[in-house]
């Protein structure tokens, strides 16, 4: 496979790309587009509660035939309708008909209550009960992860956080953190220069290189850009042929000059967006944390978003 598998700090292995399920709509086209992704070679699906998408996903793996270990699988606790994190991994291994998850994850650091340090405690029991492999976070930011870090007896094995080179400048210290931590990364939305600010600084590097690497369409080089940061990928797409050149850029290697390019570029902001300041308190009242985000403020956003949806039992969008 050109994607590697990716080491644990807890030993287990996760594949380096991943297909994933948000914003598919649920019901067979789920099934659907799961099974394809399967079809074309990926081996690692990403769902969460929040997406209600689960038992569609669980059906699609059940019916490509293949040995459960075989099929990575992440779920995440998102806090659906109050429920706490045990329920709902037993609730998520239900609907996917499954026995454990390769991966669980907190999805957002607001979801973890009543603070960070109970809610770890409550994952490491699940994977010492072996109900999931391994345990992570989701868009956590450095300080956050140094909070869990304080009291856990387990560290988690992945961040999940958008990563893409517009906010490549502002996630850099997160990368470094991790990996001076043992922290894998997983890298949500990373097309989002071209499926949400195209015509942007990034596209003139990201051209040059889809020139060089033999006229490869433009999306496989930002996959091997993230993949090139030491990412984990997670992407999508209910096109065959594009699914299939999603694993093929897993072979692509970008010169350092490339990537310089690309990461300068992403430097100077998508089009029409400008450095913007977000704040976030929690109910607690512990001291606002101030994040300076360019697009990777919709992360956080995105987050606190889903944290009202959930309380007021709301259907969401969230990676």
């Amino acid at each position: 496979m050109p994607w590697e598998n990716k080491k644990f700090n807890d030993g287990n292995s996760i594949p380096g790309i991943g297909f994933g399920t948000w914003k598919i709509p649920v019901g067979e086209t789920t099934t659907g587009q799961v099974d394809q992704a399967i079809s074309v070679g990926f081996s690692h699906i990403d769902t969460a509660q929040a997406y209600r998408n689960e038992a569609e996903a669980g059906k699609a793996i059940r019916e490509s035939g293949l040995p459960r270990e075989d099929i990575f699988v992440t779920t995440k606790y998102s806090g659906l309708g109050g429920l706490d994190i045990e329920t709902s991994i037993k609730d998520s291994l239900n609907k996917l008909n499954l026995t454990y998850v390769d991966l669980y994850l907190i999805h957002h650091p607001k979801l973890a209550v009543p603070d960070i340090p109970t809610a770890w405690a409550r994952m490491e029991a699940l994977k010492e009960r072996g109900l999931v492999k391994s345990i992570g976070v989701s868009n956590f930011t450095v300080k956050d992860v140094e909070i869990l870090l304080a009291s856990a007896k387990i560290p988690p094995a992945v961040n999940q956080i958008m990563l893409q080179p517009y906010n490549y400048a502002e996630q850099a210290s997160l990368l470094e953190f991790s990996a001076k931590h043992g922290i894998v990364i997983e890298a949500y939305s990373p097309l989002l220069p071209l499926t949400q600010y195209p015509g942007g600084p990034v596209d003139k590097p990201v051209k040059a290189a889809a020139t060089r690497l033999g006229g490869v369409p433009e999306e496989q080089v930002l996959l091997a850009w993230a993949k090139a940061k030491g990412a984990v990928v997670l992407t999508t797409s209910s096109k065959k042929a594009r699914l299939e050149g999603y694993i093929n850029a897993g072979d692509l290697v970008l010169t350092k000059e490339e990537i310089q390019a690309i990461d300068g570029a992403g430097a100077k902001g998508p089009p029409g967006c400008t450095f913007s300041m977000f704040s976030a308190s929690k109910n607690s009242g512990s001291t606002a944390r101030k994040l300076i985000y360019r697009t990777g403020s919709l992360a956080l956003l995105a987050g606190l978003v889903l944290t009202m949806r959930v309380y007021f039992g709301v259907g969401m969008d969230i990676m």
